[in-house]
């Protein structure tokens, strides 16, 4: 194992009934002013109770609710710009995220930026910066499960001015308190369930696929929890109300993301960088554009970490190694991600995303940032091959 610091603030709050249990008694405690600012995207949590349910919650804490509504996916700086006067405004001592991971990662920017009197892109999103300040208490109700951002301070916001998607993980964002109710998440899509649960896989194959690569905890862990993502997307697509597996996947998509699975890991995550920027350009779905993107990236280094890739075949997806070469089931092990990707219904194509030979890739390509934890580095080159080879 390599060095490394662990922190982790958040408290998890997981099960049936938490939020009816706990969060009115959260709000009182935590709420700096008499103002708590409700969070959340489209509307949906007013179809299906959630809504009700939360707004009960605050009043009963004799808090007053501000609404900042509309959160977009891939959720824009002018969004957090506006959040953020919001905050201000109605002088707001609590914010409430509710939703999955947009409005999460939105909201952690927008308690940062109503603090900071600066440029909260080029000074915290542009480049790495230092939080010297005490951001707006937040606590986050998770309605979509997949990207763990409930359980870090990650938050990755799109400047469309620059054509830039970014993400930064400050501990000092991470919300006070996340509340996991599983069943807040049967109402979500299933095309939606599907593309956050690929998201949680891809979390962990980007920090599984680094050094180092002899035996680590890390990497124990990291098999266990994608076999599980498998078995579990494989049952709640058979049944998107399946408890077991919809819990499951709302924790395994927090341990994912809640730094643990990282110590000691080099990690990669060259699938996301390009993800983000060819979600800048198009808006693509997350969680689909990466599993249209992985196998393709896969193919191009497996070999180069051939014993990785052959363990994943191995341990992951039980490829038996008898009469096979470490790089036969380096590549078996790629394929069949590919398969299941397939077998559960996402696209395996950017043409599927509304990608096609107008959209300029070669520009999309050359705003990439080129990892340097992968097995084999980069070129804008060879990114624009792979994106190339996924129409």
């Amino acid at each position: 194992m390599n060095n490394f610091i662990f922190e982790n603030k958040t408290k998890a709050i997981f099960g049936k009934g938490c939020v009816k249990e706990y969060l009115s008694c959260l709000c009182k405690c935590n709420c700096e002013t008499d103002t708590v600012l409700l969070a959340y995207g489209g509307g949906s949590i007013k179809k299906n109770c959630v809504y009700d349910e939360i707004t009960a919650a605050i009043e009963k804490s004799g808090k007053r609710v501000a609404e900042f509504s509309g959160i977009m996916s891939n959720p824009t700086y002018a969004k957090v710009q506006e959040g953020a006067r919001l905050v201000r405004e109605n002088n707001v001592g609590l914010i409430l995220a509710v939703g999955g991971g947009s409005v999460m990662d939105c909201c952690k920017a927008v308690s940062l930026a109503a603090r900071y009197d600066g440029d909260a892109w080029a000074d915290f999103w542009g480049r790495p910066g230092v939080i010297d300040f005490e951001p707006v208490p937040l606590i986050v109700v998770v309605t979509a499960a997949g990207t763990g951002s409930e359980m870090n301070g990650g938050a990755v916001i799109t400047n469309e001015e620059l054509k830039v998607k970014t993400g930064r993980d400050y501990p000092q964002l991470n919300p006070k308190f996340a509340l996991m109710d599983p069943t807040y998440t049967y109402s979500v899509p299933v095309r939606q369930m599907i593309s956050g649960g690929f998201d949680t896989l891809s979390h962990i194959m980007e920090t599984y696929f680094s050094a180092p690569d002899e035996p680590n905890v890390s990497d124990d862990i990291m098999e266990a929890l994608m076999r599980g993502v498998i078995r579990d997307l494989r049952a709640a697509v058979k049944d998107p109300e399946d408890y077991t597996a919809r819990s499951n996947l709302m924790w395994e998509a927090a341990m994912a993301e809640n730094r643990i699975i990282k110590l000691g890991k080099k990690c990669d995550f060259e699938c996301h960088q390009m993800e983000h920027q060819l979600g800048a350009y198009t808006n693509c779905n997350h969680g689909e554009g990466l599993a249209v993107l992985h196998p393709a990236y896969y193919r191009h280094i497996c070999e180069d970490g051939a014993r990785k890739f052959a363990r994943f075949a191995t341990e992951v997806w039980g490829i038996r190694p008898e009469g096979r070469s470490e790089r036969e089931l380096a590549r078996m092990g790629v394929e069949t991600l590919a398969s299941f990707i397939k077998g559960i219904g996402l696209p395996i194509t950017l043409r599927e995303l509304g990608v096609d030979e107008s959209t300029d890739l070669k520009v999309i390509a050359d705003s990439c940032n080129c990892s340097q934890g992968a097995y084999k580095v980069m070129t804008h080159e060879e990114i624009l091959e792979i994106f190339r080879e996924c129409l």
